[in-house]
């Protein structure tokens, strides 16, 4: 069964999700820095040139920079899966971004293979893989 655990920590991760999804589309890194466990790890293997970050300090700066690529994005996120085991879960959720770039608006969709862990009674993010499933561009406004 993919949504396993406790109600109240599914639920709870579902609002990390939507809390990091908000904070993309508002490119607010503090708040979207605030989903990251302080030892967390995020690794982007379709995008070599934002290589695999240790630390919420180093990923967030990575984001930062990174986002300056995605002018006036809109991020949805939701989860394919959550098993909760105590204070780990493990997670699967889907992606769907729309951006102009370069005179084209790009739609981006992707997986994201997540372990997140429970810190003071808060879930986090600990671990974020993701990968592509499928990219469109097409002339701006399409």
């Amino acid at each position: 069964m993919p949504f396993t655990g406790p109600h109240e920590d599914r639920l709870a991760i579902r609002d990390l999700l939507d809390a990091y999804a908000d904070a993309v589309t508002q490119c607010d890194a503090e708040s979207w820095g605030a989903t990251w466990a302080p030892e967390a790890r995020w690794e982007m293997p379709d995008y070599p040139e934002f290589p695999p970050q240790e630390g919420r300090d180093n990923i967030v700066g990575l984001w930062v920079e990174a986002m300056k690529q995605y002018p006036g994005i809109m991020f949805q996120a939701w989860p394919g899966s959550i098993v909760v085991d105590g204070d780990h879960a493990t997670v699967r959720s889907y992606t769907a971004e729309v951006y102009d770039k370069d005179g084209q608006t790009m739609r981006d969709r992707g997986e994201y293979d997540d372990e997140c862990v429970k810190i003071d009674g808060r879930w986090y993010f600990s671990r974020r893989a993701f990968k592509n499933i499928h990219r469109q561009q097409g002339p701006k406004g399409i």
